[in-house]
């Protein structure tokens, strides 16, 4: 079974203008092309796109995705870098968290500290956002 652009991209809810840079990056091979020049995919693209899609929704850096698909070439290699790459992200969204978490610890003081009965010259809000210094801690 083959599929348009159109077709793959209503499939797997990738955008066409994606679908292209991934396969311009190498993401994706290059698709057969019809006499009118049109491209067919396969389900094995289908399934890469699905992948790639899957990955990027958790967060994956270009990078580590493209390592995954090498990896996924070699499937008698051991999976430690594929594990790697998945603590990798760990980390990295639970430090995105943390910074997350101190911005709305920040945002709930600040827009608890003016009730709107101020002027605008006088108004604690406009302040805080103005003034870095105004902030508890480092965000």
């Amino acid at each position: 079974m083959d599929f348009s652009i159109g077709e793959l991209s209503k499939q797997t809810g990738v955008k066409v203008p994606t679908i292209r840079y991934y396969e311009k990056e190498g993401l994706i091979d290059a698709p057969f092309r019809t006499q009118g020049n049109q491209r067919r995919y396969n389900e094995t693209d289908r399934d890469r796109l699905r992948f790639i899609k899957h990955s990027r929704d958790l967060g994956l850096p270009m990078p580590a995705i493209r390592d995954l698909i090498e990896l996924s070439q070699h499937p008698d290699r051991p999976c430690h870098a594929a594990d790697r790459i998945a603590k990798n992200q760990l980390a990295s969204i639970r430090e995105r968290i943390a910074h997350l978490k101190k911005l709305e610890a920040e945002l709930v003081r600040i827009a608890s500290s003016c009730e709107g009965d101020h002027t605008v010259t006088e108004c604690n809000v406009l302040k805080a956002f103005g003034d870095h210094g105004q902030c508890l801690d480092a965000h």
